[in-house]
């Protein structure tokens, strides 16, 4: 008999200029051994309206934290220069939702607010971030 699987519902903060890293996360995620998981976060392909105010994405932002189990974060140092990024971190705390921060491959460098506010840091690795992600959602 197959054991159940929780379901973990996942917010993948991303800067869509580097979209490769978010499609490569989702596939290793996809691929890991008996892990079950839901996309919250909207990928490049299916991007918001461009006419979308600051404050109707923030909104959105908002609905895909609040639903989401864990928020797992692309923390390579071009997320430094994000704003959007500080935006969702401070909507994960007000939402008491734990962060995983995930070192994109060859990158050792995390961004401060990363480091700050990350329950766990790890590098590339499915069973490092799919341990991280069972561990901060228990």
């Amino acid at each position: 008999m197959m054991p159940y699987l929780k379901t973990y519902v996942v917010f993948i903060s991303h800067a869509w200029r580097y979209h490769d890293d978010y499609e490569r996360l989702e596939n290793l995620l996809n691929n890991a051994n008996l892990f079950s998981w839901r996309n919250c976060s909207v990928p490049r392909t299916d991007a918001f309206d461009k006419g979308l105010t600051n404050q109707q994405l923030l909104r959105a932002l908002d609905e895909q934290i609040r639903i989401s189990n864990v928020v797992v974060m692309l923390s390579g140092m071009y997320a430094a220069h994000s704003d959007w990024m500080q935006t969702e971190i401070n909507i994960a705390a007000r939402y008491g939702k734990p962060i995983v921060g995930v070192l994109p491959w060859g990158s050792d460098r995390v961004p401060i607010a990363v480091q700050q506010s990350a329950s766990e840091i790890v590098k590339w690795n499915t069973q490092s971030i799919v341990d991280a992600i069972r561990k901060v959602v228990a």
